[in-house]
């Protein structure tokens, strides 16, 4: 095993919006000498977040890859967005991990969306170290933020480093396994020195637990423990590293990432107890097959995520996964089938790219320029090794906004500058709905919409209008009826004739349409009865309500006659539409509004606010489940009344609350929404 390699960490920094993710990655950084200073979100001065639009928001809405060195080692490190409307492509970018920095916050603690973060690192099955960061600021509480993390998160945290005093008395450090005080310089550096006395019992209280920890989690050192009563400290630092390896155990330091605190103990953990881009477990192809990373033999890259560069165009930022990768490989994209010859492999930290002509192996990230056809999620393999990565299943849309041009007949320049967009962000999903004309664009929240239409504006010169899109009702009938569908016309010459009697019924939620032929003896024949279903299809795409599609409702043509001159497809498909439209005033039809399944994540205390908010959107609750602190809430909602729900929970919690939404059913709408629908949109024309 090369030795550089071995010394290679490669992994990702996942936590919630404001946690600290960002500020604690400049820390590591400048420790590193990576910076010559410090940026500040706030001040929008950091290295990874360089966008416009994450500069005027103080947050990240794209990850951040940064590779430096530190001490004997090399880091590739990945900051991702934590923002719930940002968030969506964090399992793409896991897959091409090694370990996590999962980071939560001393003032906040485990929030509601920490557990599905959490869910996400363990489903990619990445090992991982965790900060508890901000423990110097007012309302800090390190030790509430720690029980967290086993009470919500199901995590067997190990506590490696814990804090010195809190808020503004965060001085230090205690190595708890070392059993010494590690004092905060003004620098951040830290100078050694006997654990403060009234600490020293907890701590070797502590120690003790830690040991008995380390020892559960591997059946040899649990049979040694168990008989001797305690382990070696080459015993303890092997049974850390495999427990922390297997995700049994996840070591913890405390770190105040705006002051530069805690670094060191932190690089500790990362580097000592982190896998190597050659230790990670195998990867799992398309095909159930597996590839263990080797720095000999054939190359295989994952293209972790596509950035639009405004000097180099296109880049695809892809992690090696075996083989040595050099400047002007070619490598065949197993999506496309494409060969793509890469070119020189550029390192970034932030906006900086250094072109490198290293040779460079399992582990490393890199941004490629130039590539033909590759995008997010494909496998560069070399062909005698065909191996395709399973890339993760992404999350759904959650929500759609109409785009509108400020001028009119500028809808084909804003649909190109938005395709551009779907390049580098494969959560967002554009289309033309055909119902409305609209030009939707879906994502993952309206925050994460909002922000797409900006970084379009900016990017193209073009002025984007955003709406709320219309609602996708449905129309349905309650009653049956038996009617008569007749088309003549003489012009003179050759006429037109179709005659069809049609029985239309309703039918059960979510049936769709039915058409049945039940002619017989030859009174239509048989060319023609086609013609009926087709006529009756084309009419029920606007309905006689508000224009929405009319669904649930079986046609049955029974009966007719024809011409044997005038008779046509033709005639026989205005028929059908005909008797649709002559149906409709008979059958009581009704307006389907769409409802969705909405679950929500809280706080305990804003649960009576949410539910209350929930009653007044015609919601249902169907269930809750409260766990140390958190509920989660899941309801039947009208979609009509949550369009625009991220902003009101986000004020009913304080930011605290996150949700996540799918389509559940269509259900008829009550006579007052109807009545206001209908009012709206108005009777479709004839």
């Amino acid at each position: 095993m090369s030795q550089s390699l071995h010394s290679q960490r490669t992994y990702a920094i996942v936590g919630t919006g404001g946690c600290g993710k960002t500020t604690l990655a400049e820390m590591m950084l400048l420790s590193a000498g990576a910076l010559t200073r410090q940026g500040k979100v706030e001040e929008g001065t950091t290295a990874l977040d360089y966008e416009p639009e994450e500069v005027k928001r103080r947050g990240s809405i794209q990850p951040g890859f940064a590779t430096f060195a530190h001490g004997g080692s090399r880091h590739f490190l990945v900051d991702t967005p934590g923002d719930g409307n940002f968030i969506g492509d964090l399992d793409m970018l896991l897959a091409g991990m090694d370990a996590s920095l999962f980071v939560i916050d001393a003032v906040d603690g485990v929030r509601p969306l920490t557990k599905r973060l959490w869910s996400s690192v363990r489903n990619a099955g990445l090992p991982a170290v965790c900060a508890i960061t901000k423990v110097d600021r007012d309302r800090a509480d390190f030790f509430a933020a720690l029980s967290g993390l086993s009470a919500v998160l199901g995590m067997r945290p190990v506590l490696l480093f814990a804090p010195i005093g809190e808020k503004e008395a965060f001085a230090g450090v205690v190595d708890v396994l070392g059993q010494k005080a590690l004092v905060f310089k003004e620098d951040g550096t830290t100078t050694e020195q006997p654990i403060p006395a009234d600490m020293t019992d907890e701590m070797t209280l502590l120690r003790d637990t830690i040991v008995e920890n380390i020892a559960e989690s591997n059946d040899d050192l649990l049979e040694l423990y168990l008989e001797s009563g305690e382990l070696s400290e080459e015993d303890i630092q092997k049974g850390l590293r495999a427990g922390v390896l297997s995700g049994a155990l996840v070591p913890v330091v405390a770190v105040s990432g705006l002051e530069g605190k805690g670094a060191a103990p932190l690089f500790q953990c990362i580097e000592a107890l982190l896998p190597s881009g050659l230790e990670r477990a195998p990867f799992t192809g398309k095909e159930g097959n597996a590839l263990t990373p080797a720095e000999k033999g054939p190359a295989a890259l994952f293209v972790l995520k596509t950035l639009q560069d405004p000097f180099a165009g296109q880049l695809a930022v892809a992690r090696v996964l075996t083989g040595s990768v050099t400047a002007d490989l070619s490598l065949k994209n197993m999506t496309t089938g494409e060969m793509e010859r890469l070119g020189a492999p550029v390192l970034m930290l932030g906006k900086t790219q250094t072109p490198t002509k290293e040779t460079l192996g399992p582990g490393a990230v890199v941004a490629l320029a130039k590539l033909k056809g590759t995008r997010t999620g494909d496998t560069l393999s070399d062909s005698a090794l065909g191996f395709v990565l399973q890339p993760p299943t992404l999350p759904a849309q959650l929500i759609s906004y109409a785009l509108a041009p400020k001028e009119k007949g500028d809808e084909d320049k804003i649909f190109t500058a938005v395709q551009k967009l779907l390049e580098e962000d494969i959560t967002l999903k554009l289309s033309r709905e055909e119902e409305t004309g609209d030009i939707l664009l879906s994502g993952m929240g309206q925050l994460h919409i909002e922000t797409a239409v900006e970084k379009a504006k900016r990017r193209s010169k073009v002025e984007i209008v955003l709406k709320t899109p219309k609602v996708p009702y449905r129309e349905t009938i309650r009653k049956k009826t038996e009617v008569q569908g007749r088309h003549k016309k003489q012009s003179g010459g050759r006429g037109q004739f179709g005659d069809c009697w049609v029985a239309f019924e309703p039918m059960s939620r979510g049936s769709g349409y039915e058409f049945v032929d039940a002619v017989v003896g030859g009174v239509i024949p048989r060319q023609y009865i086609p013609a009926v279903d087709k006529g009756i299809q084309e009419a029920s795409v606007r309905g006689c309500l508000a224009g929405f599609p009319m669904v649930d409702f079986r046609a049955k043509v029974y009966d007719g006659s024809y011409h044997t001159v005038d008779s046509s497809e033709m005639a026989f498909k205005i028929a059908g539409s005909l008797a649709f439209k002559k149906a409709m005033e008979q059958c009581s039809p009704v307006l389907l509004e769409p409802v969705v399944i909405l679950t929500i994540s809280i706080p305990d205390e804003y649960m009576g606010d949410v539910i209350g908010d929930l009653s007044s959107r015609r919601g249902k609750v169907s269930g809750s489940d409260s766990l140390a602190g958190l509920t989660e809430i899941k309801s039947l909602v009208p979609m009509n009344e949550i369009l625009r729900y991220a902003p009101d929970l986000r004020s009913m919690t304080g930011g605290q609350g996150s949700f996540t939404m799918e389509f559940s059913h269509y259900e008829e709408a009550p006579p007052p929404v109807a009545d206001k629908v209908v009012a709206e949109y108005g009777k479709p024309a004839e």
